[in-house]
């Protein structure tokens, strides 16, 4: 039998039994033709590839992520991952759809096509994710027909406005959810419904959303698969309860690992999917028990039939490994094509421009100046009880704490609060909107950050004590089409430029990863004492994240959907 490779002796992971087993696989036309213990001799190879005894898996898939979370463009990312063993992944970009609509979620698939790495899209079903927020693009029902109509959509992406779907039946949320159940059955609905049980989440996947990839506990986790979701675990979720549920339970079928968001650094340090996988041995997960996790039922999740999986038929994208507990990646083959290998260069090709040139111009806003800093009140002179979002290390949770802060004149005296102010100015050109609020716990303490990476609508988002500070981070921000900037006493201590859309760059990976990590040890620098300052200062917008959040709308009560005012009344004398 004719074979364009012959890989001999390897042990290759049986899916269907979870187990490794000695053996030989032959790949023709970039499937797999065959698994056993028959030899060389039995097939006419183009290649014969030493196995030299190491472990032949599946390519791993991750089927939960958004690529725009590494800041980096598909074709930098896929390079990126496929490095660390990933061939497989269902992006969705709805960071890029809350900037361009439409337009960003074709231009990210067409970015994609020539990639190295498989890319099946996810619809962006939250664009914007609430109604209280402006963003530069919306993704309504006609643009869901036009995708499902005209590109490679396997999904529609993570339902994230939970609170309207549960409370009000006409919301645009809802709308979509019954639009797809109506006119596509069998697409499949991904979730994102943090804390949710009994009759709440049951709403959730009767209105046809059945997954979840939010942060678990034991009883969310259980309470999930009970009713019949299924659960997506990410980096946050694995708690040495979870993995030992996980190692004392046969739930294997009904969860698998993704990554969701992985920042350039921590990227480029420890690896993508591959890293959690790793993770959860080291905690004590079987090591066959971990690699079906993120191979067969991700595969399994999203019908992708083809994939998952080292048998007769199917696509032949797997990983040769030297260590199987420290997942050691020695070789990367996708549909039977060498794509990596340890021991050869391998490099990044040169950054060029990938979008249309509005991509690079969508940041719409003048130079603020200092004024921009004061918050005016209408309030007669007094002190006032204001609200303050409370930053806590270990979550992008934000509580609200309530804490005394002055009016006078006509303005509030933030800067005498003992708070920083957070500002928030809406950058598409759309209305002007600008909103205000006291931040406190494990943020900067002095000094300024200012960037347009703010989920999900991306707006400029500012944090600072001083005005003249915010206005220079600010203004750095403005200049480079969006970005991160960190100042303190008037001097920039980090910039990270994103000009694509105001989130992206086309620099590769390791670039990139050096100034995010400058980034960090400024914003470190600068007092944060968070395990991941980016993401927290980031999702600092995010309406959908408990529990007290700011867009330009204002400050927003995330539990129950609505915009709350600064101020709450008078302090008591």
């Amino acid at each position: 039998m004719r074979a364009d490779q012959f890989i001999e002796n390897v042990q290759i992971f049986n899916s269907y039994f979870k187990r490794f087993e000695n053996g030989n696989a032959a790949v023709l036309d970039g499937k797999f033709i065959y698994i056993g213990k028959l030899g060389a001799e039995s097939f006419e190879a183009a290649e014969i590839i030493d196995g030299q005894g190491r472990y032949m898996i599946p390519g791993l898939i991750d089927i939960h992520l958004h690529i725009e979370s590494s800041m980096i463009t598909p074709k930098a990312f896929s390079h990126a991952i496929i490095r660390n063993g990933v061939t497989t992944i269902v992006p969705e970009p709805h960071e890029m759809a809350n900037v361009f609509g439409l337009d960003g979620v074709k231009e990210m698939i067409k970015a994609s096509q020539d990639c190295a790495a498989d890319m099946f899209y996810a619809i962006p079903s939250s664009v914007p994710a609430t109604s209280m927020e402006t963003t530069g693009g919306s993704i309504e029902i006609e643009d869901i027909d036009e995708l499902l109509r005209t590109e490679r959509i396997i999904c529609l992406g993570e339902i994230m406005n939970y609170v309207d779907v549960i409370t009000d039946p006409d919301c645009k949320t809802n709308q979509i959810l019954k639009h797809i159940t109506a006119n596509y059955p069998h697409l499949i609905i991904e979730g994102h419904v943090p804390k949710l049980l009994d009759l709440d989440l049951h709403q959730m996947i009767v209105s046809g959303v059945d997954s979840d990839h939010t942060h678990q506990t034991i009883e969310g986790m259980e309470a999930r698969i009970s009713a019949g979701m299924f659960i997506e675990l990410q980096e946050k979720s694995m708690t040495p309860e979870v993995i030992n549920y996980l190692i004392q339970h046969d739930v294997s079928e009904h969860f698998c690992f993704v990554t969701d968001d992985v920042m350039p650094d921590s990227f480029q340090k420890r690896g993508h999917l591959n890293h959690i996988v790793r993770k959860a041995i080291k905690m004590g997960l079987e090591p066959e028990k971990a690699i079906y996790a993120s191979t067969f039922t991700p595969a399994k999740r999203m019908r992708m039939h083809d994939r998952g999986v080292i048998a007769p038929g199917k696509i032949a994208d797997f990983v040769l490994l030297a260590d199987l507990n420290e997942l050691t990646i020695s070789q990367v083959f996708k549909s039977g094509r060498k794509v990596y290998d340890m021991n050869e260069a391998y490099e990044p090709s040169a950054s060029e421009r990938a979008f249309p040139q509005h991509f690079y111009e969508s940041v719409k806003l003048d130079a603020l100046t200092a004024s921009d800093f004061r918050v005016s009140s209408a309030e007669a002179d007094g002190k006032y009880i204001g609200r303050v979002m409370m930053v806590k290390d270990g979550s992008t949770f934000v509580e609200e704490h309530q804490a005394e802060v002055e009016v006078q004149g006509g303005q509030l005296l933030w800067q005498e609060s003992g708070y920083g102010l957070i500002a928030t100015f809406e950058r598409y050109g759309k209305n002007g909107n600008r909103a205000y609020g006291l931040i406190g716990g494990d943020t900067i303490r002095r000094g300024a950050v200012a960037t347009t990476y703010s989920h999900d609508n991306h707006n400029l988002l500012v944090v600072g004590h001083n005005p003249a500070d915010m206005m220079l981070a600010a203004n750095e921000v403005i200049a480079n089409q969006g970005g991160f900037c960190a100042v303190e006493d008037g001097e920039i201590l980090a910039s990270l430029k994103l000009p694509i859309g105001g989130i992206l760059t086309e620099e590769p990976l390791e670039q990139t990863a050096q100034e995010v990590e400058r980034l960090l040890n400024a914003m470190k620098a600068l007092g944060y004492r968070h395990y991941n300052p980016i993401m927290s200062i980031s999702t600092h917008s995010l309406a959908v994240s408990p529990a007290l959040k700011i867009t330009d709308f204002g400050l927003i009560d995330v539990n129950k959907g609505k915009v709350i005012p600064l101020l709450i009344g008078q302090a008591p004398n």
